[in-house]
């Protein structure tokens, strides 16, 4: 999930672009922007950099083995044809 600093961050730009007159008027925009942003946000399938990195790793490791089987397939090919 997305850092919390980084949605308070985010929110708090929108709410500081909002023009003086217009946001008197809407107290707690920056809470709501914020409120709106995390369920937005909550609806992505987003994954954490650990999760990314761990997945990458699992891929690593089979792409390796998937590897070494194919050469250790094409070694069983060649002695089949040569007997």
């Amino acid at each position: 999930m997305l850092d919390p600093k980084k949605i308070e961050e985010i929110a708090k730009q929108i709410a500081d672009s909002i023009p003086p007159g217009v946001r008197n008027m809407a107290e707690g925009a920056e809470t709501r922007v914020k409120q709106v942003l995390q369920s937005q946000l909550s609806r992505l399938d987003f994954v954490s950099r650990e999760e990314f990195d761990v997945q990458t790793h699992v891929l690593q490791r089979t792409r390796e083995k998937l590897e070494a089987m194919e050469a250790r397939l094409f070694e069983l090919e060649k002695q089949l044809k040569e007997d």
